[in-house]
């Protein structure tokens, strides 16, 4: 593998900003330091007014293959991360079919190697009824169980009491978790059918996907995880009641119960229905504007362990049905740092806080080995980004399968420039080098 040297850069990493030279030599950080331009690398950054960051590891995303491909690829939403500056994913086994047997979530690891840009990793599934094939999960090599209390795709709605029970006592490794109460989204969905008939508006989401439904499961969640000491890790929390839930105990190994927020709830409110519809259509639902300031706080004080995206790409033909034939879902795997360094830019949060919240935090949440920091020794995933060259989200520059996105037209103060896969320089100011693809994840577990 190619070495690399990266001079002149603005690290952000472990609470710290500071200028150093970072030398990369098969596919680790060899040696952060000053004055390493006498050290012979085969390829070589001037990274002078440049941000370098450790890559962003995204724990929530949806690519859609096998079975869904028209949608999205492994292969394709991997490009698109990877120019976002997103070096890592956790994808989700709502694939079709469903990752529910040891055999069927090995053949997604199989595309990813062939395909995948970026390193990857992929959570087992969870339904009602398999529970052995669940407990062959290998912790080292896998990030997670996951179980959709709530709406879900196929036979993956874990709604049996007894299952749940059996799943939070015996599953040795990570459960993550979509709370949402199904008793609940149903009675909502039936009385706003019956009030609005076929033509219900993209509005009602918020109000059928309820503050309600949400904080009903998530506490059920909470609870289960309390009496059987799991390892519980809640996704996407959109509402600030569930806020309460959770702790901002540092995130050690000791801290069991942890939580995510998703972009797209801190970007987005109930007012943008008018403007963009069923494109930000979302399970939970994107609600009113209190919601998005609480989750901001909490996140700022740590209640939110980690910064995710729930990428869930779907094409435009299916977000134009009406509302309740347009499926759920947004594209933003591209987007998160940028959308992040914009919230940097308005003043409301540090650099060395989006590194730990997107990269380091993900990285020990997930006892992922060697990588989420900047430091000798780790694994060289890096995103190089200048804070002072506009990006403008066009279909020009969208790299999604589906081709569009709810943020085309809005220019962000940031461009990611460079991003550096695994020791391999991935993507450089546009171009993708895909003679190497990326890396299995590994647990310290």
């Amino acid at each position: 593998m190619p070495s690399l040297l990266i001079l002149n850069a603005t690290l952000v990493n472990e609470g710290r900003i500071f200028e150093a030279d970072v030398f990369v030599n098969d596919g680790f950080i060899e040696q952060i330091g000053p004055n390493l331009s006498g050290k012979t690398a085969d390829q070589t950054i001037d990274a002078t007014g440049l941000h370098l960051l450790p890559g962003v590891i995204d724990d929530q995303v949806h690519f859609r293959e096998p079975g869904l491909t028209h949608k999205a690829t492994i292969g394709s939403e991997a490009r698109a991360a990877v120019a976002g500056g997103v070096t890592s994913f956790m994808e989700m086994p709502n694939t079709v079919p469903n990752a529910l047997t040891q055999e069927l979530l090995a053949d997604k690891y199989e595309i990813a190697a062939r395909t995948s840009l970026a390193n990857y990793s992929f959570f087992m599934g969870a339904s009602n009824d398999n529970l052995d094939e669940v407990l062959l999960t290998d912790p080292r090599n896998v990030c997670g169980v996951k179980i959709f209390m709530g709406s879900s795709t196929g036979n993956m709605l874990v709604d049996d009491p007894r299952t749940l029970e059996s799943l939070f006592s015996q599953v040795p490794l990570l459960i993550a978790t979509h709370c949402e109460d199904e008793v609940t989204v149903r009675a909502n969905a039936e009385a706003y059918r019956q009030r609005y008939g076929d033509d219900a508006p993209a509005r009602v989401h918020p109000e059928i996907r309820s503050v309600e439904g949400c904080l009903k499961s998530s506490a059920f969640a909470v609870e289960l995880a309390k009496k059987h000491n799991t390892r519980l890790h809640i996704l996407h929390i959109s509402t600030e009641e569930e806020i309460a839930l959770f702790s901002n105990a540092p995130l050690t190994r000791d801290k069991r119960i942890t939580s995510e927020v998703c972009v797209h709830h801190l970007w987005f409110d109930a007012t943008d229905y008018e403007r963009l519809g069923n494109q930000i259509k979302c399970n939970p639902a994107i609600k009113e504007a209190r919601h998005k300031a609480a989750l901001f706080r909490a996140l700022l004080d740590d209640r939110f362990d980690v910064i995710a995206t729930d990428h869930a790409p779907h094409t435009w033909a299916e977000k134009q049905q009406p509302y309740w034939s347009a499926p759920a879902g947004l594209p933003l795997v591209q987007h998160p740092l940028l959308m992040m360094l914009e919230f940097y830019h308005q003043g409301r949060i540090s650099l060395e806080k989006i590194a730990q919240k997107m990269a380091h935090a993900p990285a020990e949440c997930f006892q992922i080995d060697r990588r989420g920091y900047l430091r000798e020794g780790y694994w060289a995933d890096l995103a190089l980004v200048d804070l002072r060259r506009p990006t403008t989200v066009s279909k020009a520059t969208i790299l999604y399968q589906c081709g569009w996105s709810p943020l085309e037209g809005h220019t962000f103060g940031s461009t990611v420039t460079h991003t550096v896969v695994s020791g391999h320089l991935a993507y450089a100011e546009g171009r993708f080098d895909e003679s190497r693809m990326g890396r299995r994840l590994a647990f310290d577990r």
